[in-house]
């Protein structure tokens, strides 16, 4: 849910951790920028398919398919939306 505010990087990372952590029962103190989605949270398409639906719902956003076929890491995603909320002004 989108205030108009714009979110910092930081903001976005901590926003996205948070869902990592709850959807994929990770230690939240143990996610960084450079977590591998299929490799350390061993997610299947499935997991991936929610977990960018639930970014959209969060972010206000709308990522096709194929850019989140593109979304490998953390910091991909969060740059992503970080992109996206400039290009949405």
């Amino acid at each position: 849910m989108s205030e108009g505010l714009d979110m910092t990087r930081a903001e976005i990372f901590d926003k996205i951790a948070d869902i990592i952590a709850d959807r994929f029962e990770t230690d939240r103190d143990q996610i960084n920028e450079q977590l591998n989605f299929k490799k350390d949270l061993d997610a299947d398409s499935i997991d991936f398919v929610e977990f960018v639906l639930e970014l959209e719902d969060t972010f206000n956003a709308e990522i096709s398919d194929e850019d989140a076929e593109k979304l490998t890491t953390i910091g991909e995603v969060v740059d992503y939306i970080v992109a996206h909320q400039a290009e949405s002004k």
